[in-house]
């Protein structure tokens, strides 16, 4: 049989008027052949004749297991099946036709997948991705930890200086705290903070901490395939918005301003129709909300934990730096956590928070809160010209008191001083009356004040409040008075 080159190597001569005889001579073939050729309008193509093979009489159940998505057989078990059902040929002629296959099996791309829809509260879809950002004035790599409810397309997300597996638990329960609940399910990728072993056709094993947090949430992890992110592809697209919609063009002051301004987004994006349930995640989430687990009320705590001991002036070091907590914790061992890269939280031996602070990035620097040092603080001033500031300030008599006793003591200091200790006692409006009393009878030693407290105290106070009672009525009754006055006075102008 000629190729396409004889075919048109004759084709051409004739056109230029060669002869039939001349094209065979010169193409050293036969004048029939030429006349076959210049018969044919196309291109001549070979055909071998084909010659039956013991698998014709089984290719409809051939093709059946190799391109039906419910078999999808490899060559070797089509094999195996074919031999049980009484094919006698060898292996060869299987594989050969199963090549002639292959062209209409490829036209199902391998991305192809079947869309479900998850029933409420089902599962949950969870994943994170990194970016870099504008933080604070500077351009710093930031992960963004974000899960999505599959059944109402619910969204949260949160943002972390850090990806190991005390963040990862961390978001987990954080971002179904912020979903309202929990899913039954949680569709998670194969990191090593959650899987340990992910091989085909095995069980998958999870990380021990995973475990505990899992069951602690009461949802069951479902590692996706290796390799198949679109598994997920709920929680892959929303990265995709964040990145183009929140990330681009942003700058944050800190990160607590970043994860505000992350969680104001997202509550707005959940307000907003989803392109394939044609409804918004919040409406359909009123729908699913009674599907889902409750979020436990005590969160898993203890991974990462460490150590410390206050010091004696009451701080705990933290790589370099140094935070203060209150001065009741001295000497106890507390426990520390860094959470998502930039959280320092302490807790005290029963697990419960003391404190949280912001991790410094400096060096050997203190981070401290004056309140922590209240309980020790010294509540009355000891030099002599704050002890008459602090004195006068408090009570309206200081003044004329503290003029009076530096005639009569030679330590009007001393006396002003233990006064200022009686405010841990009683009131300063009833010590003020205490001293009126003492300015009134010469009274100026502490001495005689404690002697006057410990025997008239009830009978000064109950005074004043008499006389202060009395003081009301009489000016209620004068203004009484002067209305009637006032009223019998005016007259109408008809009167006249």
């Amino acid at each position: 049989m000629k190729d396409m080159q004889d075919w048109n190597a004759v084709k051409k001569m004739y056109d230029k008027g060669v002869s039939k005889k001349q094209i065979a001579r010169e193409l050293k073939m036969s004048k029939n052949t030429v006349k076959k050729l210049l018969a044919l309008e196309v291109e001549p193509v070979y055909r071998r004749e084909r010659s039956p093979t013991k698998v014709d009489d089984y290719k409809d159940i051939i093709r059946l297991w190799y391109l039906d998505s419910e078999y999808s057989y490899i060559g070797t078990r089509i094999f195996n099946e074919l031999v049980k059902i009484g094919y006698a040929g060898t292996i060869n002629p299987v594989y050969r036709y199963l090549q002639t296959l292959d062209t209409e099996k490829g036209r199902i791309s391998k991305k192809a997948t079947v869309r479900f829809e998850t029933p409420p509260g089902d599962q949950a879809q969870f994943d994170w991705a990194e970016y870099m950002m504008d933080v604070g004035g500077k351009k710093i790599k930031i992960y963004c930890f974000t899960m999505v409810l599959s059944y109402s397309r619910k969204k949260a997300a949160i943002c972390s200086k850090a990806v190991n597996g005390l963040c990862i638990y961390e978001a987990i329960q954080d971002l179904f705290k912020a979903l309202g609940g929990v899913s039954r399910e949680l569709l998670i990728d194969n990191p090593k903070a959650l899987v340990t072993s992910h091989r085909k056709g095995e069980e998958v094993e999870f990380n021990t901490s995973a475990l505990k947090l899992f069951m602690h949430l009461k949802t069951d992890p479902n590692a996706c395939e290796p390799l198949r992110p679109r598994t997920k592809g709920k929680v892959e697209k929303p990265n995709q918005y964040i990145e183009e919609q929140f990330v681009k063009g942003s700058h944050f002051a800190d990160m607590h301003d970043l994860n505000d301004s992350l969680r104001k987004f997202m509550e707005i994006w959940n307000q907003k129709v989803h392109g394939t349930t044609r409804r918004t995640p919040e409406e359909m989430f009123e729908e699913e909300k009674d599907s889902l687990l409750p979020v436990p009320s005590r969160l898993v705590l203890d991974v990462g934990m460490e150590q410390r001991i206050v010091s004696p002036d009451s701080h705990v070091t933290v790589g370099t730096n140094r935070y203060s907590l209150p001065v009741y914790y001295v000497d106890h061992q507390v426990k520390i956590r860094i959470v998502y890269g930039y959280l320092l939280e302490i807790y005290d031996e029963e697990m419960n928070l003391i404190r949280t602070w912001d991790t410094n990035e400096g060096r050997h620097e203190r981070i401290y809160n004056d309140t922590d040092y209240r309980a020790i603080a010294s509540r009355v001033p000891s030099s002599i010209p704050e002890i008459q500031r602090v004195f006068e300030a408090t009570f309206s008599h200081g003044p004329a008191f503290y003029a009076l006793a530096r005639r009569v003591t030679n330590q009007p200091h001393f006396h002003a001083r233990e006064i200022l200790k009686l405010l841990e006692l009683y009131d300063v409006a009833d010590l003020d009356l205490i001293l009126a009393h003492c300015i009134e009878n010469n009274i100026f030693k502490i001495d005689d004040m404690r002697r006057i407290i410990k025997e008239r105290y009830f009978e000064l106070i109950m005074t004043y409040e008499r006389t202060k009672f009395l003081l009301s009525k009489e000016k209620e009754r004068k203004e009484r008075f002067k209305l009637k006055n006032e009223d019998a006075l005016v007259r109408n102008l008809t009167y006249y």
